[in-house]
């Protein structure tokens, strides 16, 4: 599957290929450490960026307060809302 963007695309495919890795050699083998978080971090943006670009930033804000996402954390939030 490819990304939102295609300048994502690249990005997408590093941090899949280090979430199922660390998925398959660390987390299902009892170690939970985080990894990946810069290429996500950076993949994040990304998608934000393309986003906001395609002016859906603005139906996501609608409808997160149509309906609240409960049990959302921080960083499910775009970078710009973040506390």
């Amino acid at each position: 599957m490819t990304s939102i963007s295609p300048e994502c695309n690249d990005l997408k495919k590093e941090y899949d290929d280090c979430f199922n890795k660390w998925y398959a050699n660390k987390f299902l083998q009892g170690d939970t450490t985080p990894a990946c978080e810069e290429i996500f971090t950076l993949y994040r943006a990304c998608i934000w960026k393309a986003i906001k670009e395609k002016n859906l930033d603005t139906l996501i804000g609608d409808a997160r307060k149509e309906k609240p996402f409960t049990g959302a954390s921080s960083s499910d939030a775009p970078p710009s809302e973040k506390p």
